[in-house]
């Protein structure tokens, strides 16, 4: 099953890439983030919301470089819906952008995580996740599990 699985985001990913649209300017951000929210909440996930623009090199790198490993894509899937959140000169989403707490001080892409309630619960620079000319798989893994809905259980602490 998750070599299914990972074969369809691999499949999604490289139609993706074939029409060059990651982001949409078009889109309606609020209504983007209410699905998003309400997906998460249901399966217990927390929501990815990768703001950025099909113009920024590094947000495209970015999508790749989740996408081409299992082990990342795995994980990802099991514990995050996605957004891709548009920032470009057709639709900046200041709006969103403002209620999220102005994440694109970071730059682009940047990652804001929301929990299954919509709250956002952390902001993170890419560039910290970044090796070389790439990204680091142990950064990306660490990102992804240290803001997971398990890492803020109360219950993974106990004794």
């Amino acid at each position: 099953m998750k070599n299914l699985l990972t074969m369809v985001l691999l499949l999604w990913a490289a139609v993706g890439f074939s029409q060059g649209k990651l982001y949409h300017p078009e889109a309606d951000a609020r209504q983007q983030l209410e699905k998003a929210v309400a997906e998460a909440k249901q399966e217990g996930k927390h929501v990815l919301v990768q703001v950025g623009g099909n113009w920024c090199s590094w947000c495209i790198k970015f999508n790749k470089f989740v996408h081409s490993d299992e082990e990342v894509a795995n994980y990802l899937d099991s514990n995050y819906v996605v957004v891709h959140l548009n920032y470009s000169p057709e639709n900046k989403n200041e709006e969103i952008l403002a209620e999220l707490s102005y994440p694109q001080r970071f730059g682009f892409p940047v990652f804001v995580v929301l929990d299954g309630e919509g709250r956002n619960i952390h902001i993170q620079n890419s560039a910290y996740l970044e090796q070389d000319k790439g990204y680091s798989k142990k950064k990306v893994i660490g990102f992804f599990k240290g803001w997971a809905p398990a890492a803020l259980d109360p219950k993974t602490y106990s004794h």
